[in-house]
């Protein structure tokens, strides 16, 4: 088995900002700026926390230039 919390993976989960920053080895205010600049949504909230979808983490990951 492998450990999953070394680095998040884009794979079927939604991921946080956050997490997507680390994945995309980027810092979290360019990929919330990303985020804010793409007008995108949430897929899922969790109380105050966003999380995206695997298709909106590479509109990200395209507009971070990562």
């Amino acid at each position: 088995m492998t450990d999953h919390q070394e680095k998040p993976t884009m794979a079927d989960e939604n991921l946080s900002p956050g997490n997507i920053a680390k994945a995309l080895d980027v810092s979290d205010g360019k990929v919330k700026k990303a985020i804010k600049d793409l007008g995108l949504e949430p897929a899922a909230k969790r109380g105050v926390c966003s999380f995206y979808a695997p298709d909106q983490v590479a509109k990200i990951k395209t507009a971070v230039g990562a």
